[in-house]
């Protein structure tokens, strides 16, 4: 049982990573990057863990500067299978 779900997150953490790379090698202005990038800044957030965004993995792997990173296809692709393995180890 636990290597289909094994198998599972590797494919989400795979699917995610060419996501991100895709979306940050965009030059159209379309609003997927903005989304991307977009923060919350009204009101206040409720007491206890604040919530995750969808780039702070990626972030937490490829470094602040992962945009830049993700333009070179050959490089962006040599990090792919470390950051699944790393993502599924950890959650």
């Amino acid at each position: 049982m636990f290597g289909r779900v094994t198998g599972i997150a590797q494919r989400v953490a795979k699917v995610k990573w060419h996501r991100a790379g895709h979306i940050a090698r965009r030059t159209d202005g379309r609003w997927g990057l903005k989304v991307l990038e977009w923060r919350l800044c009204t009101g206040k957030r409720s007491v206890g863990r604040p919530p995750t965004r969808w780039r702070d993995d990626i972030r937490r792997f490829a470094g602040s500067r992962w945009r830049q990173a993700a333009q070179d296809r050959v490089l962006w692709n040599s990090l792919q299978k470390t950051f699944v393995q790393q993502w599924t180890s950890i959650g």
